[in-house]
């Protein structure tokens, strides 16, 4: 009985708060509390079927990628399901004029996702907001499909990327897919967007790639630097592939803001623990996968004995009900530590790559130049 009277009570306290923020609901800040709520935004959607998101214009290509398989019925029959970006080709998968923001993206790209760079632009900038490989920004940074299911990313079989991060805009916004790979690679894909007016205290979405491969014997690792001005960062994505035997996991992240010099504002325990696990990962002498709506260690790929000879993880920590809020400034860290003899920490020299993501107040500092291709591909 007092269980069930403490959930009344909850639910009556989200039902307040939402009434209380009756003003600013603009159609963005959609939750379970207030889902039911009539608001004046518009829904519109852009695919290889409707390529601008009019309104009234999916569906009406009369030939497109699938005219073969289409030929017996005509337009509105799926024309047109999917695009082929050549090599070497940047593809503007959408574009967007007015304010909303975007609040889901569906994807299944072929070829490798190393390889096909994904950028977004906001408000008519000319230095993306967004630059990732795609598999990294969809947590799959090993080019190899494991099932996540988190709030914001979720990866599902086949190879189904989606993506639930709310992205604003305000007077336009711009995704493109460059394929740097040597073959054509063929995309499948699908962006949800609302316009509507988009509040003064909303920021802007980013997401920056990083990799270093191998790490410099007693060199900390960078996920993220530079940033400059006021917001909050929201989550981490690391794909790191080990290089010695035993356990990787011992290094400390750490967060720099607001002035901080040589010691950070913020100081984890371990990678095992940041990544919201413990004692290694460790179930009955293996490491246990698992995925949950904030943090996860969604991927293991184990030696097979023969060509995939190391081992490889995958792990995501999302600071959704924790954000780390900065004013001015923030850098991001953690340590590659394993064990020497006698009880000693070893500084690792391990293949490394991640994924920052943030949002801030635009104008956003200029992102380190992406490394080139064959030194960012997954071997």
């Amino acid at each position: 009985m007092r269980i069930a009277v403490t959930l009344s009570a909850l639910l009556v306290f989200i039902s307040e708060i939402s009434f209380a923020q009756e003003a600013k609901f603009n159609g963005l800040d959609v939750n379970l509390g207030n889902l039911a709520r009539i608001s004046g935004a518009q829904t519109r959607s852009i695919s290889p079927e409707n390529l601008t998101g009019e309104k009234g214009k999916g569906g009406m290509a009369k030939k497109g990628s699938a005219s073969n398989a289409a030929r017996d019925l005509g337009q509105g029959w799926k024309v047109n399901p999917f695009v082929v970006i050549k090599s070497g080709e940047t593809f503007t998968m959408g574009e967007i004029d007015g304010a909303g923001a975007i609040q889901h993206i569906w994807m299944t790209p072929t070829g490798n996702w190393r390889l096909s760079i994904f950028r977004m632009y906001w408000d008519g900038e000319k230095e993306s907001s967004v630059e990732c490989p795609v598999g990294d920004f969809f947590c799959m940074g090993w080019g190899k499909y494991a099932q996540i299911s988190s709030l914001p990313v979720c990866v599902n079989p086949g190879s189904a990327f989606n993506c639930y991060w709310q992205m604003p805009f305000r007077k336009k916004a711009k995704i493109t897919m460059t394929n740097t790979d040597t073959k054509e690679m063929r995309l499948y894909y699908q962006i949800d967007y609302t316009m509507t007016d988009v509040p003064e205290d909303m920021a802007y979405f980013h997401a920056q790639f990083r990799r270093v491969n191998p790490l410099p014997y007693k060199d900390v690792y960078t996920i993220v630097d530079g940033i400059s001005g006021r917001g909050q960062y929201v989550g981490t994505y690391m794909a790191w592939g080990v290089h010695n035997n035993g356990w990787w996991g011992e290094g400390e992240i750490k967060f720099y803001m607001d002035g901080d010099k040589e010691f950070p504002t913020i100081c984890g325990t371990g990678t095992e623990d940041y990544f919201c696990g413990s004692y290694n990962f460790d179930n009955g002498g293996k490491y246990q996968e698992f995925s949950t709506p904030y943090a996860g260690l969604a991927q293991v790929l184990r030696p097979d004995g023969l060509y995939q000879s190391q081992q490889r993880f995958g792990l995501y920590r999302w600071h959704i009900t924790d954000p780390v809020r900065f004013e001015k400034e923030l850098k991001v860290t953690i340590q590659a530590l394993g064990w020497h003899s006698g009880g000693r920490y070893l500084p690792l020299q391990d293949d490394i790559a991640s994924v920052a993501f943030w949002y801030q107040a635009e104008p956003h500092n200029s992102f380190p130049k992406l490394p080139e291709r064959d030194f960012i591909e997954v071997n």
